[in-house]
Protein backbone atom coordinates (compact mmCIF):
# COMPACT_ATOMS: atom_id res chain seq x y z
CA UNK A 1 0.00 0.00 0.00
CA UNK A 2 1.75 3.20 -1.11
CA UNK A 3 1.61 6.41 0.84
CA UNK A 4 2.64 7.73 4.22
CA UNK A 5 1.54 7.30 7.81
CA UNK A 6 1.78 9.19 11.09
CA UNK A 7 4.44 7.90 13.50
CA UNK A 8 6.32 9.04 16.59
CA UNK A 9 10.07 8.83 15.99
CA UNK A 10 12.92 8.52 18.49
CA UNK A 11 15.99 10.36 17.17
CA UNK A 12 18.27 10.15 20.20
CA UNK A 13 18.63 10.50 23.96
CA UNK A 14 17.62 13.89 25.29
CA UNK A 15 15.22 14.59 22.44
CA UNK A 16 11.46 14.19 22.68
CA UNK A 17 9.74 11.86 20.27
CA UNK A 18 8.66 13.74 17.16
CA UNK A 19 5.52 13.28 15.10
CA UNK A 20 6.41 12.63 11.46
CA UNK A 21 5.00 11.39 8.17
CA UNK A 22 6.93 8.29 7.13
CA UNK A 23 6.39 5.68 4.39
CA UNK A 24 3.91 2.91 5.13
CA UNK A 25 6.04 -0.25 5.53
CA UNK A 26 5.69 -3.23 3.22
CA UNK A 27 5.59 -6.73 4.74
CA UNK A 28 8.39 -9.06 3.71
CA UNK A 29 8.48 -12.84 3.58
CA UNK A 30 6.69 -14.29 6.61
CA UNK A 31 5.56 -10.86 7.80
CA UNK A 32 2.20 -9.18 8.25
CA UNK A 33 1.39 -5.50 8.11
CA UNK A 34 -0.92 -4.39 10.91
CA UNK A 35 -3.22 -1.38 11.00
CA UNK A 36 -2.43 -0.43 14.57
CA UNK A 37 -5.38 0.33 16.81
CA UNK A 38 -3.66 0.72 20.18
CA UNK A 39 -0.17 0.40 21.60
CA UNK A 40 0.81 0.24 25.24
CA UNK A 41 3.39 2.60 26.70
CA UNK A 42 5.85 0.48 28.65
CA UNK A 43 8.64 1.28 31.08
CA UNK A 44 10.98 -0.36 28.58
CA UNK A 45 10.05 2.41 26.11
CA UNK A 46 11.11 4.86 28.80
CA UNK A 47 14.44 3.03 29.23
CA UNK A 48 15.01 3.36 25.49
CA UNK A 49 14.30 7.08 25.23
CA UNK A 50 16.34 7.81 28.37
CA UNK A 51 19.34 5.87 27.07
CA UNK A 52 19.35 2.97 29.53
CA UNK A 53 19.04 0.59 26.56
CA UNK A 54 21.77 1.85 24.29
CA UNK A 55 21.47 0.32 20.84
CA UNK A 56 18.10 1.08 19.27
CA UNK A 57 17.73 1.14 15.50
CA UNK A 58 18.12 4.60 13.93
CA UNK A 59 14.96 6.72 13.57
CA UNK A 60 13.15 4.22 15.76
CA UNK A 61 9.37 3.94 16.06
CA UNK A 62 8.95 2.69 19.67
CA UNK A 63 6.17 0.54 21.10
CA UNK A 64 5.82 -3.20 21.66
CA UNK A 65 2.34 -3.77 23.07
CA UNK A 66 0.59 -3.60 19.71
CA UNK A 67 -3.00 -4.54 18.91
CA UNK A 68 -4.53 -4.12 15.48
CA UNK A 69 -5.90 -5.80 12.37
CA UNK A 70 -3.84 -7.56 9.75
CA UNK A 71 -3.83 -5.25 6.73
CA UNK A 72 -1.61 -7.25 4.36
CA UNK A 73 0.34 -10.50 4.37
CA UNK A 74 3.78 -11.07 2.94
CA UNK A 75 4.78 -14.12 0.95
CA UNK A 76 4.66 -17.35 2.91
CA UNK A 77 2.21 -16.23 5.60
CA UNK A 78 -0.38 -18.91 6.31
CA UNK A 79 -1.29 -18.36 9.96
CA UNK A 80 -3.20 -15.09 9.48
CA UNK A 81 -5.45 -13.41 6.95
CA UNK A 82 -6.29 -9.74 6.37
CA UNK A 83 -8.92 -8.54 8.81
CA UNK A 84 -7.86 -10.76 11.71
CA UNK A 85 -6.97 -9.09 15.02
CA UNK A 86 -3.48 -9.78 16.34
CA UNK A 87 -1.18 -8.69 19.12
CA UNK A 88 2.58 -8.11 18.83
CA UNK A 89 4.92 -8.47 21.84
CA UNK A 90 8.49 -7.37 22.70
CA UNK A 91 10.24 -10.41 21.20
CA UNK A 92 9.77 -9.81 17.50
CA UNK A 93 11.97 -12.54 16.01
CA UNK A 94 14.33 -15.32 17.04
CA UNK A 95 16.79 -17.12 14.79
CA UNK A 96 15.53 -20.62 15.58
CA UNK A 97 19.00 -22.11 15.09
CA UNK A 98 21.23 -21.03 17.98
CA UNK A 99 21.81 -23.21 21.06
CA UNK A 100 19.24 -21.26 23.06
CA UNK A 101 16.49 -21.56 20.44
CA UNK A 102 17.24 -25.27 20.03
CA UNK A 103 16.79 -25.69 23.80
CA UNK A 104 13.36 -23.98 23.70
CA UNK A 105 14.83 -20.81 25.25
CA UNK A 106 14.24 -18.41 22.38
CA UNK A 107 13.98 -15.58 24.90
CA UNK A 108 17.79 -15.83 25.12
CA UNK A 109 18.34 -16.07 21.33
CA UNK A 110 21.73 -14.87 20.15
CA UNK A 111 20.32 -13.00 17.16
CA UNK A 112 16.90 -11.66 18.19
CA UNK A 113 14.87 -8.70 17.05
CA UNK A 114 12.85 -6.68 19.55
CA UNK A 115 9.70 -4.81 18.64
CA UNK A 116 10.02 -1.08 19.19
CA UNK A 117 13.77 -1.34 19.83
CA UNK A 118 15.72 -3.11 17.08
CA UNK A 119 12.75 -3.14 14.70
CA UNK A 120 10.05 -0.51 14.40
CA UNK A 121 7.08 -0.78 16.72
CA UNK A 122 3.57 0.45 17.26
CA UNK A 123 3.71 4.19 17.92
CA UNK A 124 2.42 4.50 14.36
CA UNK A 125 -0.62 3.93 12.17
CA UNK A 126 0.92 0.77 10.67
CA UNK A 127 3.52 -1.73 11.82
CA UNK A 128 5.17 -4.77 10.25
CA UNK A 129 5.73 -7.90 12.35
CA UNK A 130 7.00 -11.45 11.94
CA UNK A 131 3.79 -13.47 11.71
CA UNK A 132 5.35 -16.28 13.78
CA UNK A 133 5.60 -13.89 16.73
CA UNK A 134 2.04 -12.55 16.66
CA UNK A 135 -0.76 -13.77 18.90
CA UNK A 136 -4.50 -13.97 18.54
CA UNK A 137 -6.26 -11.92 21.22
CA UNK A 138 -9.16 -13.42 23.22
CA UNK A 139 -12.36 -11.80 21.90
CA UNK A 140 -13.56 -10.71 25.36
CA UNK A 141 -10.94 -7.91 25.41
CA UNK A 142 -11.31 -4.74 23.38
CA UNK A 143 -8.17 -3.35 21.76
CA UNK A 144 -7.32 -0.86 24.51
CA UNK A 145 -7.63 -3.40 27.29
CA UNK A 146 -5.88 -6.15 25.33
CA UNK A 147 -2.67 -4.18 24.69
CA UNK A 148 -1.27 -4.55 28.25
CA UNK A 149 -1.38 -8.33 27.89
CA UNK A 150 1.38 -8.15 25.27
CA UNK A 151 4.14 -7.08 27.69
CA UNK A 152 2.93 -6.25 31.19
CA UNK A 153 0.88 -9.42 31.24
CA UNK A 154 3.54 -11.57 29.61
CA UNK A 155 6.43 -10.46 31.80
CA UNK A 156 4.29 -10.67 34.92
CA UNK A 157 3.17 -14.18 34.00
CA UNK A 158 6.73 -15.35 33.27
CA UNK A 159 7.97 -13.87 36.56
CA UNK A 160 5.17 -15.61 38.48
CA UNK A 161 5.89 -18.91 36.76
CA UNK A 162 9.59 -18.63 37.64
CA UNK A 163 8.65 -18.06 41.27
CA UNK A 164 7.14 -21.55 41.48
CA UNK A 165 3.87 -23.43 41.43
CA UNK A 166 0.92 -22.19 43.48
CA UNK A 167 0.93 -25.40 45.51
CA UNK A 168 4.41 -24.56 46.84
CA UNK A 169 4.59 -20.75 46.61
CA UNK A 170 1.55 -19.30 48.34
CA UNK A 171 2.65 -15.90 49.66
CA UNK A 172 3.90 -13.56 46.94
CA UNK A 173 5.37 -10.12 47.54
CA UNK A 174 5.30 -7.64 44.64
CA UNK A 175 7.62 -4.63 44.67
CA UNK A 176 6.59 -1.86 42.29
CA UNK A 177 2.88 -1.86 41.60
CA UNK A 178 2.18 -0.80 38.05
CA UNK A 179 1.35 -2.38 34.71
CA UNK A 180 2.78 -5.88 35.22
CA UNK A 181 1.92 -6.06 38.90
CA UNK A 182 -1.77 -5.27 38.54
CA UNK A 183 -2.18 -8.12 36.03
CA UNK A 184 -0.04 -10.73 37.78
CA UNK A 185 -1.89 -10.01 41.03
CA UNK A 186 -5.15 -11.06 39.38
CA UNK A 187 -3.57 -14.25 38.02
CA UNK A 188 -2.01 -15.08 41.39
CA UNK A 189 -5.25 -14.41 43.28
CA UNK A 190 -7.16 -16.63 40.82
CA UNK A 191 -4.66 -19.38 41.67
CA UNK A 192 -5.44 -19.02 45.37
CA UNK A 193 -2.22 -17.22 46.33
CA UNK A 194 -1.85 -14.33 48.77
CA UNK A 195 -0.36 -11.14 47.29
CA UNK A 196 1.43 -8.49 49.35
CA UNK A 197 2.01 -5.28 47.39
CA UNK A 198 4.88 -2.87 48.12
CA UNK A 199 4.66 0.56 46.46
CA UNK A 200 6.50 3.88 46.47
CA UNK A 201 6.10 5.74 49.75
CA UNK A 202 2.82 7.64 49.75
CA UNK A 203 1.51 6.09 46.53
CA UNK A 204 -1.99 5.50 47.78
CA UNK A 205 -3.36 5.20 44.23
CA UNK A 206 -1.12 2.18 43.56
CA UNK A 207 -2.05 0.68 46.92
CA UNK A 208 -5.73 1.11 46.13
CA UNK A 209 -5.20 -0.55 42.74
CA UNK A 210 -3.45 -3.43 44.50
CA UNK A 211 -6.47 -4.05 46.71
CA UNK A 212 -8.84 -3.71 43.73
CA UNK A 213 -6.95 -6.38 41.80
CA UNK A 214 -6.79 -8.93 44.61
CA UNK A 215 -3.93 -8.11 46.99
CA UNK A 216 -4.56 -8.97 50.63
CA UNK A 217 -2.14 -6.29 51.89
CA UNK A 218 -0.59 -3.14 50.40
CA UNK A 219 1.88 -0.69 51.85
CA UNK A 220 5.08 1.24 51.30
CA UNK A 221 8.26 -0.56 50.23
CA UNK A 222 10.07 0.81 53.29
CA UNK A 223 7.84 -1.32 55.53
CA UNK A 224 8.62 -4.85 56.66
CA UNK A 225 6.49 -7.58 55.14
CA UNK A 226 3.67 -8.51 57.53
CA UNK A 227 4.39 -12.22 56.89
CA UNK A 228 7.37 -14.27 55.66
CA UNK A 229 7.06 -14.54 51.88
CA UNK A 230 7.55 -17.63 49.73
CA UNK A 231 8.62 -15.46 46.80
CA UNK A 232 8.98 -11.84 45.76
CA UNK A 233 8.60 -10.29 42.30
CA UNK A 234 10.37 -6.99 41.65
CA UNK A 235 9.01 -4.82 38.83
CA UNK A 236 10.38 -1.44 39.98
CA UNK A 237 13.79 -0.70 38.35
CA UNK A 238 15.41 -0.12 41.75
CA UNK A 239 18.37 -2.31 42.70
CA UNK A 240 18.04 -1.40 46.39
CA UNK A 241 14.83 -3.44 46.49
CA UNK A 242 16.72 -6.70 46.02
CA UNK A 243 18.18 -6.86 49.55
CA UNK A 244 14.79 -5.77 50.94
CA UNK A 245 13.05 -8.56 49.08
CA UNK A 246 15.64 -11.15 50.13
CA UNK A 247 15.08 -10.15 53.76
CA UNK A 248 11.34 -10.61 53.27
CA UNK A 249 11.42 -14.11 51.76
CA UNK A 250 11.58 -17.18 53.95
CA UNK A 251 14.15 -19.98 53.79
CA UNK A 252 14.29 -21.45 50.31
CA UNK A 253 12.44 -18.42 48.95
CA UNK A 254 12.75 -16.94 45.48
CA UNK A 255 13.24 -13.34 44.31
CA UNK A 256 12.48 -12.69 40.63
CA UNK A 257 13.49 -9.43 38.93
CA UNK A 258 11.03 -8.68 36.15
CA UNK A 259 12.54 -5.56 34.58
CA UNK A 260 14.86 -5.26 31.59
CA UNK A 261 16.89 -2.56 33.36
CA UNK A 262 17.60 -1.89 37.02
CA UNK A 263 19.81 0.49 38.97
CA UNK A 264 22.89 -1.00 40.65
CA UNK A 265 22.36 -3.53 43.41
CA UNK A 266 23.97 -2.31 46.63
CA UNK A 267 26.46 -4.42 48.56
CA UNK A 268 24.69 -6.86 50.86
CA UNK A 269 25.70 -9.57 53.31
CA UNK A 270 25.82 -13.15 52.10
CA UNK A 271 23.41 -14.18 54.83
CA UNK A 272 20.57 -12.68 52.77
CA UNK A 273 21.14 -15.38 50.15
CA UNK A 274 22.03 -18.15 52.57
CA UNK A 275 19.46 -20.82 53.50
CA UNK A 276 18.93 -21.53 49.81
CA UNK A 277 17.26 -18.31 48.81
CA UNK A 278 17.44 -17.79 45.05
CA UNK A 279 17.67 -14.70 42.87
CA UNK A 280 16.52 -14.81 39.23
CA UNK A 281 16.02 -12.35 36.40
CA UNK A 282 13.40 -12.52 33.67
CA UNK A 283 14.75 -12.00 30.16
CA UNK A 284 12.18 -11.27 27.48
CA UNK A 285 9.57 -13.98 26.79
CA UNK A 286 8.88 -16.99 24.63
CA UNK A 287 6.00 -17.71 22.30
CA UNK A 288 4.98 -20.48 24.70
CA UNK A 289 4.56 -17.80 27.39
CA UNK A 290 2.32 -15.85 25.04
CA UNK A 291 0.11 -18.79 24.18
CA UNK A 292 -0.19 -19.76 27.85
CA UNK A 293 -1.11 -16.22 28.91
CA UNK A 294 -3.71 -15.84 26.15
CA UNK A 295 -5.27 -19.10 27.35
CA UNK A 296 -5.35 -17.77 30.93
CA UNK A 297 -6.82 -14.47 29.71
CA UNK A 298 -9.53 -16.35 27.81
CA UNK A 299 -10.49 -18.33 30.93
CA UNK A 300 -9.97 -15.62 33.56
CA UNK A 301 -11.44 -12.13 33.30
CA UNK A 302 -8.32 -9.98 33.69
CA UNK A 303 -9.22 -6.34 34.21
CA UNK A 304 -6.61 -4.06 32.69
CA UNK A 305 -6.64 -0.56 34.13
CA UNK A 306 -5.66 1.91 31.40
CA UNK A 307 -5.14 5.61 30.83
CA UNK A 308 -5.50 6.54 27.17
CA UNK A 309 -3.59 9.18 25.17
CA UNK A 310 -3.69 10.06 21.47
CA UNK A 311 -0.62 9.16 19.40
CA UNK A 312 0.71 12.70 19.33
CA UNK A 313 0.79 12.78 23.15
CA UNK A 314 3.26 9.90 23.46
CA UNK A 315 5.78 12.19 25.19
CA UNK A 316 3.19 13.16 27.80
CA UNK A 317 2.38 9.47 28.38
CA UNK A 318 6.08 8.66 28.89
CA UNK A 319 6.49 11.61 31.29
CA UNK A 320 3.46 10.54 33.32
CA UNK A 321 4.86 7.01 33.49
CA UNK A 322 8.25 8.32 34.61
CA UNK A 323 6.70 10.49 37.31
CA UNK A 324 4.42 7.80 38.68
CA UNK A 325 1.21 9.46 37.52
CA UNK A 326 -0.19 6.42 35.72
CA UNK A 327 -2.21 3.91 37.72
CA UNK A 328 -2.16 0.76 35.64
CA UNK A 329 -1.10 1.09 32.00
CA UNK A 330 -0.71 4.06 29.66
CA UNK A 331 -2.14 3.39 26.20
CA UNK A 332 -1.82 5.21 22.88
CA UNK A 333 -5.05 5.11 20.89
CA UNK A 334 -3.77 5.34 17.34
CA UNK A 335 -7.10 5.41 15.50
CA UNK A 336 -9.71 7.51 17.27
Amino acid sequence: MPGTMKAMLFDGVGRPLRLADVPVPEPGHGEVRIAVSTCGVCRTDLHIVEGDLRHPKPALIPGHEIVGQVDACGEGVTAFRPGERVGVPWLGHACGACRYCLRHRENLCGAPLFTGYTRDGGYAEYAVADSAFCFRIPPAYDDEHAAPLLCAGLIGYRALRMAGAASQVRRIGIYGFGAAAHLVTQIAAAQGREVYAFTRMGDTAAQQLAYQTGACWAGSSDLESPVPLDAALIFAPVGALIPKALRAVDKGGVVVCGGIHMSDIPAMPYELLWEERRLYSVANLTRADGLALMDIAARTALHTHTTAYPLEQANEALADLRDGHVAGVAILNIRQ
